[in-house]
């Protein structure tokens, strides 16, 4: 890129799979597209465990048949459900039995090869990706293009673009909110996320590799682990939980296996394991920001919120975000007049809302009850399964319509037996 500035349709902050499947849809329709990415690929990423749900947006992205033909050689581990484990407690859900329509299996991914294919799939469409760029300063006019300023990375040179539109799909990034001021405390406490990948086999007789396994700590329901399969003989564990319950002054590592250590059963799990990507540690990633659109712009996926990793929305939501906000970008590309507030964030929020009513269950242990409960009634249970296959926006389930009323009667249902 020169200093001379440059002109595109829409420009896309973030290579992820919403900026991926956004600047898919709009190569398809013959726009010119700019991705800009500020880490080079591949590059590792949580949000490992996908669901059902994103198999309809990657179809819809033109995405999906990339997925499915690769899935074998880039070792995604089919998953058809989740497994739940809580003090000798076990049970299961299989996706495929859920109330909604639409796919009920999807993958386990290791993110820096599935986000890599998707966006290669991009360009493949038509649209120009450029790594190494971190966007510095955007300058938005109601009746002019979009200016956005531009540093190289790699020479330190710096570019003047201009857009009609921008979407910023930048994750935990965050750059619009970060440079325009967008952003709005989560009303979810502060916790912490401790994980790493290990090698081994996962060869317990009660574990199936088809699933993810959510793990709850024996001691205090507020901590739990996750435990991810790929299909190459790896797997990611995490644990999670608030500062004051996981904070270790000896990093990482302690933070995690000290609360591994802590359930026989995990542990049994694992069995004879090596760790092979060292422990990380991540910090007060819940966020949230004051609008998810302005005037030449949009929010997608994690840029505009995150909620938690318990229930593996973070990439349902980020692809929905994404399908969601291209065709009222292709509107207005076209001189529509297009209301975002309601076409777009009302409805892509009556979905996240979805996610954080069970999410706040879950950590007040209200929907921990319900899964466990041993006598889960099978009309109820497809309804509940379809929210942890991802189906948040289906509004022919009552436990989306109403998530709270739901969940708040069910759960009384539970106590009281």
């Amino acid at each position: 890129m020169s200093q001379v500035k440059t002109h595109y349709d829409v420009i896309i902050i973030g290579a992820g799979p919403s900026g991926a499947a956004a600047a898919s849809l709009l190569a398809q329709a013959n726009k010119r597209i700019l991705v800009l990415e500020r880490q080079y690929f591949p590059r590792f990423s949580i949000g490992e465990s996908l669901l059902p749900q994103c198999m309809m947006y990657l179809e819809e992205a033109g995405l999906r048949e990339v997925v499915e033909a690769n899935a074998q050689e880039l070792g995604f581990q089919f998953k058809d459900g989740a497994a739940f484990y809580r003090d000798g407690e076990h049970t299961l859900f299989n996706f495929t039995a859920k109330s909604s329509s639409g796919p009920g299996t999807t993958y386990q991914v290791k993110r820096e090869k599935f986000d890599q294919l998707l966006i290669e799939q991009a360009r493949n469409y038509g649209a120009e990706v450029r790594h190494g760029m971190q966007v510095e300063h955007v300058t938005l006019a109601d009746d002019s293009p979009t200016c956005l300023s531009v540093r190289n990375l790699e020479d330190d040179s710096e570019h003047q673009l201009s857009c009609d539109f921008l979407l910023d799909a930048s994750g935990f990034g965050r750059v619009l909110p970060r440079l325009l001021d967008l952003e709005y405390p989560s009303d979810f406490p502060v916790r912490q996320a401790a994980f790493c990948h290990v090698k081994t086999d996962l060869a317990h007789p009660n574990f199936d590799r088809n699933k993810i396994l959510i793990t709850v700590h024996p001691t205090n329901p507020e901590i739990w682990f996750w435990l991810i399969p790929f299909a190459d003989g790896t797997a990611s564990l995490g644990v999670v939980g608030s500062e004051r319950f996981l904070a270790d002054d000896n990093g990482a590592a302690a933070t995690l296996w000290n609360k591994v250590n802590d359930e026989p059963y995990l542990l049994a799990v694992l069995g004879d394991y090596q760790v092979i990507r060292d422990e990380q540690l991540i910090t007060g990633y819940s966020a949230n920001v004051k609008q998810l659109h302005g005037s030449g712009y949009a929010l997608l996926g994690n840029a505009g919120e995150f909620l938690d990793p318990v229930f593996s929305s973070g990439v349902t939501i980020a692809l929905k975000s994404a399908v969601m906000a291209v065709p009222l970008v292709l509107r207005e590309l076209q001189g529509e007049a297009v209301d975002w507030q309601n076409e777009y964030s009302v409805p892509l929020r009556k979905g996240i809302d979805t996610f954080r009513t069970y999410v706040k269950g879950w950590y007040d242990c209200s929907f921990q009850d319900v899964i466990f409960y041993p006598q889960q009634q099978e009309t109820i249970k497809q309804m509940i399964c379809s929210i942890l296959a991802g189906y948040a926006w289906d509004l022919t389930n009552p436990f989306v319509r109403e998530s709270e009323r739901r969940l708040r009667v069910v759960t009384e249902l539970c106590q009281e037996s």
